[in-house]
C-alpha cells in the first residue's frame, strides 16, 4: 500500500500538470562454524583480548572528532539544487566495526558520517563498458520510505566503469609510519607491520617500497627498493617510542616518493598512524598545502589510522581528502589483511578526479528535499561548473550513493522537535535546467586524471519522470542501503532518527545477511549494537 501512495501521489501530479509529459532520460571477523562473520564472544563491557589493553581494561576514548551535524530539508522553491562532492571514504564505519566489534561500546555520534556507512557497501549497479566515452552510470529511484516515513526516497546511485580484470600499474609505495610511544598497543603498531607484511603480496618483483619512520626524529628505514628480504628487514626493525612529528616525516616521505618516482605508474605515500600529530608545525593548513602541492605533481596520498584513544579523525580525513586517498581505520588483523588484499593498490587506481553531483528537483513535483549524509562536502551551487574546485575521486569499480528524502508537492515538512530550521526564502539564483517532464535531473561533473585546474570537465546528465516510478522501485540494494542510512542516523543522535524503525532494520538486515561478508557483518554488529541503542 505505501507504494501505491506514492505512485497515486505521483500520478495526481502528473494528471494536474499538462506539461508534465517527458521520458526518462570491508568485513573484519573470521568466519566461524557456521561460516557466518560473528564479532568475537566477550563480556559486556570488555575489549578483546587481543584489543591492545589488558582483559577488563578498556582504553580512555580521547579521540578527536568533528561533528558534521544534520542537513536540514530545504523548499525547492527557495533551492531547487544540491551539490556536493563524490566521497568513497570508509573510516566512519570502520570506527563502527572497531567500537562496537572490539570494545561492545557505540562509537562517538561525532564520528558518523553517514554516506560513509551507506557507500561501504557493495550495490548492484550495472557498471558501463570498459573504454566508454563515459565511465559513469547513473542509476536513479524513488519509492515510498522503506522505514516507512511519510514521504518519498530517492536513491541516487553512480557506478564507475572497472576494468575486466585489475590492471596494476608500475608502483612505488611510500609508507610513512608512526613510531611513537602512543603506537605501542596491539592494535596499533603490529597491524601496521603486519599491513605492510600483506602487502609485499601484491607488488610485483619491479615495484618499489621505501619506508620512514618519526617519533620525535625522523629517519628513512628504507630508501626506494624492489628486494623483498630489505624491506622486511626494515619491516621488523622499527619499534615506538618518543613523541610524534609529523610534518617533517610527510615531507621526507615525499623525498623518498620523488626519489623512486615512476612516470605513468602508481606513487603513493600511506600514512599510517593513530592519528594526532602531536609536536612540529602546528598548522593543518601547511601540511594540507604541502600534501595538495604534491599531489598535483603526481604523488598522492591516503591516509591510515590505527587504534582507538589517540585519533585526530578530522585532520586525518582532511590530509587523505587533500592527497586523493581514501581515509580507513584499521580495526584488527583480518582487516589489515583484507586492506592489503583488496584495497591497498585498488584503492590509487582512480578512473576520474574532481567528481561533483548535483542534484535538481521540479518545483512542479516536490516541495522539498533532504540529503542525507555528505555534511562536509557540501559545494556552493555556483561552483559546480567551477572547474579549478577540488572534489573527490573515484577508483575503478567504485561506486556512490546518494539518498535524499521528499516532501512531494501537496504534502507539508514535518516538524521534528530539535531538527535544523527549514531552509526556504527568495529563490537563489541559478538556471534552471530541469525540463517540465522531469521530477529530478543528476548531473555528473568530473575531469580526466591528466586533466590540469584550467582544463574543462567532463558532464552526463540523467533524470526521472514520474513516468518512471515502479512499485516495486525499492529493490533489495535500495532498501539495504535506506536501512544502513537509518542506523546511522540513530548513531548520530539525528533528531530525524527513531527507535521505532529498529525492527524493519533488523529485518532487512536478517534478510540480506547471507548475501556477502559485508552484509553478515554488519547484521552481527547490530545485533550487539542494538540494545545498546535502546538502553542509550
Amino acid at each position: 500500500m505505501r507504494a501505491l501512495r506514492l505512485l497515486s501521489t505521483l500520478t495526481a501530479l502528473a494528471l494536474g500538470a499538462s506539461a508534465c509529459a517527458g521520458d526518462a532520460d570491508g568485513g573484519y571477523y573470521e568466519p566461524g562454524p557456521d561460516g557466518r562473520y560473528a564479532p568475537p564472544p566477550m563480556s559486556s563491557g570488555a575489549p578483546a583480548a587481543d584489543a591492545g589493553v589488558a582483559p577488563g581494561e578498556e582504553p580512555e576514548d580521547v579521540d578527536s572528532y568533528e561533528d558534521v551535524g544534520t542537513n536540514p530539508w530545504t523548499e525547492v522553491g527557495h533551492d531547487p539544487f544540491s551539490t556536493f562532492a563524490a566521497d568513497v571514504d570508509t573510516a566512519s564505519y570502520d570506527i563502527f566495526v572497531r567500537d562496537v566489534g572490539t570494545y561492545t561500546t557505540l562509537p562517538n555520534p561525532a564520528s558518523v558520517r553517514l554516506e560513509e556507512y551507506v557507500n561501504y557497501f557493495d550495490y548492484a549497479y550495472p557498471a558501463p563498458e570498459p573504454g566508454a566515452d563515459v565511465p559513469f552510470a547513473v542509476h536513479l529511484g524513488l519509492a515510498d520510505h522503506p522505514m516507512g516515513r511519510q514521504h518519498a526516497q530517492l536513491r541516487v546511485g553512480i557506478q564507475a566503469e572497472a576494468p575486466p580484470e585489475f590492471t596494476k600499474l608500475p608502483t612505488n609505495l611510500v609508507f610513512l609510519i608512526d613510531t611513537s610511544g602512543s603506537m605501542s598497543s596491539d592494535d596499533k603498531l603490529p597491524l601496521v607491520k603486519r599491513i605492510l607484511t600483506q602487502t609485499l603480496d601484491q607488488l610485483d618483483p619491479n615495484d618499489t617500497v621505501s619506508i620512514v619512520t618519526y617519533a620525535g626524529s625522523t629517519g628513512v628505514a628504507l630508501e626506494p627498493t624492489s628486494d623483498r628480504a630489505a624491506i622486511r628487514r626494515a619491516i621488523d626493525s622499527f619499534s615506538s617510542g618518543g613523541s610524534t612529528a609529523g610534518a617533517a616525516g610527510i615531507q621526507l616521505a615525499y623525498q623518498q616518493a620523488e626519489a623512486g618516482f615512476i612516470d605513468g605508474g602508481f606513487n603513493h605515500v600511506v600514512l599510517c598512524t593513530d592519528g594526532d600529530f602531536n609536536v612540529g608545525v602546528s598548522s593543518t593548513d601547511a601540511l594540507v598545502e604541502l600534501i595538495e602541492e604534491k599531489r598535483e605533481g603526481g604523488v598522492t596520498l591516503t591516509a591510515l589510522g590505527f587504534g582507538r584513544g589517540n585519533l585526530n579523525d578530522a585532520m586525518m580525513e582532511r590530509v587523505s581528502n587533500a592527497g586523493n586517498g581514501i581515509y580507513s581505520v584499521i580495526a584488527n588483523e583480518t582487516h589489515a589483511d583484507r586492506y592489503a588484499a583488496e584495497r591497498m593498490l585498488r584503492t590509487i587506481q582512480h578512473v576520474a578526479k574532481d567528481m561533483k553531483i548535483q542534484v535538481e528537483f521540479n518545483p512542479e513535483h516536490v516541495l522539498a528535499y533532504r540529503l542525507l549524509g555528505y555534511e562536509n562536502r557540501a559545494i556552493a551551487d555556483m561552483d559546480f561548473r567551477d572547474d579549478t574546485v577540488d572534489a573527490g575521486e573515484v577508483g575503478a569499480g567504485h561506486r556512490v550513493t546518494a539518498l535524499y528524502e521528499l516532501i512531494l508537492a501537496g504534502q507539508s515538512i514535518p516538524m521534528v522537535e530539535g531538527a535544523p530550521e527549514v531552509e526556504s526564502g527568495e529563490p537563489v539564483e541559478g538556471e534552471r535546467e530541469i525540463e517540465a517532464g522531469e521530477l529530478v535531473r543528476v548531473k555528473v561533473r568530473w575531469k580526466d586524471l591528466q586533466a590540469t585546474a584550467e582544463d574543462p570537465a567532463w558532464e552526463t546528465t540523467a533524470s526521472l519522470t514520474p513516468d518512471d516510478v515502479a512499485a516495486d522501485a525499492s529493490d533489495d540494494d535500495f532498501l539495504f542501503a535506506s536501512a544502513v542510512a537509518a542506523l546511522a542516523e540513530l548513531l548520530h543522535d539525528s533528531p530525524y532518527a527513531s527507535l521505532d524503525e529498529l525492527d524493519r532494520i533488523e529485518s532487512i538486515f536478517a534478510a540480506q545477511a547471507d548475501r556477502d561478508r559485508d552484509r553478515g557483518e554488519l547484521y552481527d554488529l547490530f545485533l550487539v549494537a542494538r540494545p545498546m541503542l535502546e538502553g542509550r
